[in-house]
């Protein structure tokens, strides 16, 4: 193969990471990194790394599958056994509403800020996930595949903007500034919140294996390993860049200044924005609200679009006698209305204490993910998998590791929680 047709091919199966990091990169980037940054400085720095490093083969096993086998990685749990799928359907479930609920409130407030009217958080709110649901509903993935590949581009060129000038304009620090503990009930706490969603949960490297197959279906071409790993990686290590860009800002701007982030979406948002803009200058409020706008608008609609795809391929396996491997294309419309009903109600009922609600579904994520992670490295080893598409040694050295840190940090946030405090 040429170097051109090689270079073609990548560009053929180039999506499914995009999307991924489109997803990834919201909460836990603008709201948890931020937070990190602007509530610890760069004493979280190694946090992000850490938790960035330990999920790798996580992740990366998702597409990974999906490229070898040609299914879902939700095909490789069903293999794996049926309490796997329930193991990752628990989880989901208590998650789904929280998690669409805090990007899409995020999303309004920012929306609200930016565009001034007078609408309420709820309705900008019900506004955005219409405009989701439209674009998915009209121009389905290859739509989604386009809009996420500019969305991606327009973020990360205003993001290293405002982290450069950030630099340049220097820490906002005070002298008398006393130094928060990390080492508490409060900052461990914060860490495993962060740890969670960091670069995001597990559970959606069976978002990236969906996304992997419909990208198939679009290009009629079924994606290398090496392909598809590319595109995984490109995703799954810019978003690692863009964390610590986010964290820096809240480290710079806000850190020891005085201020401090409010738990409601909407007023949330509208701190971020003013805070730099006053800090950085007013030249910088087109930089910052693209960048923010850009980074949770991305994530609503890939989220808008994961849940109800995951829902569906789920039902249709847990169900089999029923649907008797038929692509009932309604089951995605119908999941998708209660997913975005389920979350419009959450964010009625809990919109001033989101960030409390961003922390319990955070925390959950963290706490299966070590199970996750193991269910991900069966599908990827067992009997089913070719020998060329399995892990090589060294990465299963990392992923051992990966999940013994997992599991040992649960364990000692639960000790650390319920008996040592």
């Amino acid at each position: 193969m040429t170097a051109s047709s090689a270079w073609q091919s990548r560009m053929k199966a180039l999506g499914p990471g995009l999307l991924w990091a489109g997803a990834a990169i919201g909460v836990s980037h603008l709201v948890q990194s931020t937070r990190a940054g602007a509530n610890y400085g760069f004493t979280m720095l190694w946090v992000v790394v850490v938790a960035n490093l330990f999920k790798y083969t996580a992740f990366e096993f998702g597409p990974r599958y999906a490229a070898v086998m040609g299914e879902s990685l939700l095909d490789g749990y069903q293999r794996v056994g049926k309490w796997a799928i329930v193991a990752f359907l628990i989880p989901t479930f208590g998650t789904m509403f929280v998690l669409q609920a805090a990007v899409t409130i995020v999303t309004a407030g920012l929306a609200s800020q930016i565009f001034g009217t007078s609408m309420s958080p709820v309705t900008w709110s019900a506004v955005i996930l219409a405009v989701c649901a439209g674009v998915l509903t009209i121009g389905k993935y290859p739509l989604l595949d386009k809009l996420i590949k500019l969305i991606i581009m327009v973020l990360s060129i205003s993001t290293i903007v405002a982290v450069l000038t950030a630099f340049g304009h220097g820490s906002a620090a005070q002298v008398e500034f006393i130094h928060p503990k990390m080492w508490n009930i409060a900052g461990v706490s914060f860490m495993v919140a962060l740890i969670g969603w960091m670069p995001s949960a597990i559970d959606i490297s069976v978002w990236h294996s969906l996304w992997t197959l419909e990208r198939r279906k679009e290009t009629g071409e079924a994606p290398s390993l090496a392909d598809s790993l590319f595109d995984f990686r490109l995703g799954y290590f810019g978003t690692a860049i863009l964390a610590l860009g986010f964290l820096s800002l809240g480290a710079l701007i806000m850190y020891g200044s005085g201020h401090s982030f409010s738990p409601a979406g909407a007023a949330f948002a509208g701190q971020f924005i003013e805070l730099y803009t006053s800090t950085l200058g007013s030249w910088s409020y087109a930089v910052v609200a693209i960048a923010a706008l850009t980074t949770m608008f991305s994530t609503t609609l890939t989220v808008t679009d994961a849940f109800p795809r995951v829902l569906k391929r789920s039902t249709e396996l847990v169900f089999p006698a029923r649907y008797d491997g038929k692509d009932d294309k309604s089951l995605y419309w119908i999941w998708m209305l209660v997913v975005l009903a389920g979350s419009l109600v959450i964010i009625g009922l809990f919109m001033s204490g989101m960030t409390l609600l961003v922390d319990l579904a955070t925390t959950l994520a963290f706490l299966t993910a070590p199970i996750l992670a193991y269910i991900n490295y069966r599908a990827v080893t067992g009997p089913w998998m070719p020998a060329e598409g399995r892990p090589g040694p060294k990465l299963l050295v990392l992923n051992w590791v990966s999940m013994l840190f997992l599991a040992g940090f649960a364990l000692f946030f639960l000790l650390w929680r319920f008996i040592l405090n």
